[in-house]
């Protein structure tokens, strides 16, 4: 668990493949209503979720909504542990609602789904979330899944971008192209990150890391040379 700013924490949850570990990192933020959690990692880690949320000084009585930045299984998979314990509004947008709530099956995935759980509010991008760190903005950044979004916090100048973009050794890349649906569309979604006002980043897959406006726009340009 790491503290980026006042009441925005980024969390850690591992797993042992035959490649070595990998991590992922949800992150969560404190609001007048409680805490949201975005992303809550693969089936079968909501205990990981659980311990990274009590390190931060959280439990599962203080989660008050989930948003899931995109429908695959390692963002969405423990959704149903995670609101069977705490009844968590969940927000997810439109364009990735269906495949979270069971009309249609996860694309990307193999083997047997994860299990369905309805989405409470469908997002279009530009809505305001009120947090502790002031106004967390919903940008609608679709290519690497249907209905990707990512959570800019302006006045900490924090992107959270779930996988819009990725980290590697501590430097912002792009999103991965193997697991990226339409790269012309995720290089699209890249430049619109690059309109914002960022100094750090924090990245689903890599953690966070110092990037600024111009890093990311040099992502954007070379996704689409």
């Amino acid at each position: 668990m790491e503290r980026l700013t006042e009441g925005v924490y980024a969390l850690t949850e591992t797993i042992e493949t035959d490649d070595g570990e990998r991590a992922f990192h949800p992150a969560a933020v404190e609001t007048d209503r409680g805490l949201l959690v975005i992303d809550v990692g693969l089936p079968g880690q909501a205990d990981a979720l659980a311990a990274e949320l009590a390190e931060a000084g959280f439990e599962w009585a203080d989660v008050w909504a989930v948003v899931l930045t995109h429908q695959d299984g390692d963002h969405a998979g423990a959704l149903a542990t995670v609101h069977e314990e705490t009844g968590a509004v969940v927000f997810a947008h439109e364009g990735c609602a269906p495949y979270v709530d069971g009309r249609e099956d996860p694309i990307k995935a193999e083997g047997e789904r994860y299990p369905p759980v309805p989405v409470d509010v469908e997002l279009v991008g530009e809505e305001l979330f009120r947090t502790a760190a002031g106004p967390m903005r919903v940008v609608y950044t679709p290519g690497h899944a249907p209905g990707h979004v990512s959570l800019y916090l302006p006045e900490q100048r924090l992107l959270l971008a779930g996988d819009a973009l990725t980290a590697a050794d501590g430097e912002l890349q792009g999103p991965s192209e193997r697991f990226t649906l339409d790269l012309a569309e995720a290089g699209q979604s890249v430049a619109r990150l690059a309109a914002l006002d960022v100094e750090r980043v924090l990245c689903y897959h890599g953690g966070a890391v110092s990037a600024d406006a111009d890093r990311i726009a040099a992502i954007g340009s070379s996704m689409v040379d």
